[in-house]
């Protein structure tokens, strides 16, 4: 199942890939100034030092499914080895380093990533956990792990963070992932057409699907986006539903593939 059978034929790369460097950037510039990485995030047991290392560790194995696709399946052998843990002891390995070496390493990481991409095609197959995806939902995809690994850093510090039109990559995903809340919640597919009205940063309105869809959501883009990366919870966010299949997606909405 390539893709993970998600409809990626709006994604625009040349627009998405500087955009998941700016993310990057972005991130950088607050976790460099920050001297402390051991204050907690969000995420139980996770500190600064763990989500960088998260995202270090994400973009090793980015390379190894561009570089050497066959070697990949060492990859997988060893997330299944470790079971539901994984995540948790990848992170505390690259946490455990010194500071200054885990921040070397995920930018040199990110850097040799968004290079690599940069040069594939947009339907260059690429080996990922549970199916095959391709460029056109790899650049995306970082993007959003890396908005949504950071707004746990920016809410550990306590620091607002200013929402920016990147935020359409990962509503995008939102968006075409929704068939993934409903399989990861064990329940059926809706077959109504949704209707996905989201107010971007700009005040511009961003629009999903059928005008005259019954199941429609509304709100803001960055509600929209902290709900369906699951940083935040429906009751904190001001997104309405209208349609039974609507309420239920905001109520089990996720993006993580």
């Amino acid at each position: 199942m390539l893709n993970y059978g998600l409809d990626l034929s709006g994604v625009e790369l040349d627009r998405a890939l500087p955009d998941l460097v700016a993310e990057g950037d972005e991130l950088d510039a607050l976790v460099s100034a920050e001297a402390d990485w051991s204050k907690p995030t969000p995420a139980a047991g996770w500190t600064i030092a763990h989500q960088i290392a998260h995202l270090a560790s994400a973009d090793a194995n980015v390379l190894i499914a561009i570089r050497t696709p066959e070697a990949f399946d060492a990859v997988l052998k060893q997330a299944e080895a470790a079971g539901s843990q994984h995540a948790d002891l990848d992170a505390a390995a690259g946490a455990a380093k010194p500071r200054s070496a885990l921040l070397e390493q995920w930018r040199a990481g990110r850097a040799e990533v968004a290079a690599e991409l940069r040069d594939l095609l947009p339907d260059q197959g690429l080996p990922w956990y549970g199916s095959q995806l391709t460029t056109a939902l790899m650049v995306p995809l970082r993007l959003m792990e890396t908005w949504a690994h950071g707004q746990d850093v920016f809410d550990a510090l306590g620091v607002s963070r200013r929402p920016t039109g990147r935020l359409q990559h990962v509503a995008s995903l939102g968006v075409i992932g929704r068939e993934l809340s409903f399989y990861a919640a064990q329940l059926p597919t809706p077959a109504e057409p949704f209707r996905v009205e989201l107010t971007a940063p700009d005040g511009q309105t961003w629009v999903w699907g059928p005008g005259d869809a019954e199941q429609r959501v509304q709100g803001s883009a960055l509600d929209f986006c902290l709900r369906v990366t699951q940083r935040r919870s429906r009751a904190q966010t001001h997104l309405t539903a209208v349609g039974e299949d609507a309420q239920k997606w905001l109520e089990i909405a996720r993006v993580f593939l």
